[in-house]
């Protein structure tokens, strides 16, 4: 069962109800904020933009890492040309470039 007594008296229960309302207005003004479309929007672009940022801090770290091995491939510690690597692969670039230009020709012809 529950208890039904109350020893408030009228004015305090008056001023009870005045709390509570403003409680409840700050509770409405705050909800009316939160749904209020200016705020859906610039809640939804800032995590669109964390997002971004999040993904292309990502792919820089990424990039950085992959250009980082392939650099150690072609140089050694010390900052200086390993010339039994990149000899090699200059020699591919050429020939591959040479291929692409001889077939571009005879297109043209």
């Amino acid at each position: 069962m529950a208890d039904t007594s109350d020893t408030r008296n009228p004015a305090q229960i008056e001023a009870d109800i005045k709390r509570r309302r403003e409680v409840l207005a700050e509770t409405l003004d705050e909800i009316g904020v939160r749904v209020h479309p200016k705020t859906i929007v610039g809640d939804t672009k800032a995590k669109v933009v964390g997002n971004i940022d999040h993904t292309v801090g990502r792919a820089y770290v990424g990039v950085n890492r992959a250009v980082s091995q392939v650099r150690a491939q072609f140089v050694d510690e010390e900052g200086a040309p390993r010339l039994e690597r990149v000899v090699p692969a200059a020699l591919v670039v050429v020939g591959v470039v040479g291929l692409l230009a001889l077939g571009s020709r005879r297109r043209k012809g």
